[in-house]
């Protein structure tokens, strides 16, 4: 099973102020210890939301909103991609994210879609489709 462990943005983070080295050496090591683990996939920072943008759909029509976003509990700072054989798993990785600085956090733990998930309206010919897709990003 594949999880997306999300961390929450703050208040300062929607600032733009960059992390303590004490925290980015943390985070280093927790990196090491999911890699060694064999759990890790992916692990990515984001840039704070004024840097960004929202692209509302409605119908044929698409309104671009530029950052920054004011609901900042609602934001993403970064996250990780692990696989692990259950949510419980998944759950005590989340447990060991650092916090050196001892800050107020939230984590999100979602679990992602796998191609067994979709049921029957996953046809074959759309199986075929997401197989091709994924060896074509894995090449690259």
């Amino acid at each position: 099973m594949r999880f997306m462990i999300i961390i929450k943005a703050d208040a300062n983070f929607e600032t733009g102020a960059m992390p303590s080295e004490r925290l980015l050496a943390e985070f280093g090591k927790y990196n090491e210890e999911l890699l060694r683990a064999g759990v890790l996939l992916a692990c990515e920072g984001l840039h704070p939301s004024s840097n960004g943008a929202r692209v509302k759909i409605s119908g044929t029509t698409r309104t671009v909103v530029d950052g920054p976003f004011t609901e900042t509990k609602e934001l993403i700072a970064g996250f990780w991609l692990i696989q692990v054989t259950s949510k419980e798993e998944a759950i005590e990785w989340a447990k060991r994210i650092p916090n050196p600085e001892g800050v107020d956090a939230e984590v999100e733990i979602r679990r992602v879609f796998e191609a067994e998930d979709f049921g029957a309206e996953f046809s074959p010919e759309i199986r075929e489709q997401e197989r091709r897709l994924r060896a074509e990003v894995a090449s690259r």
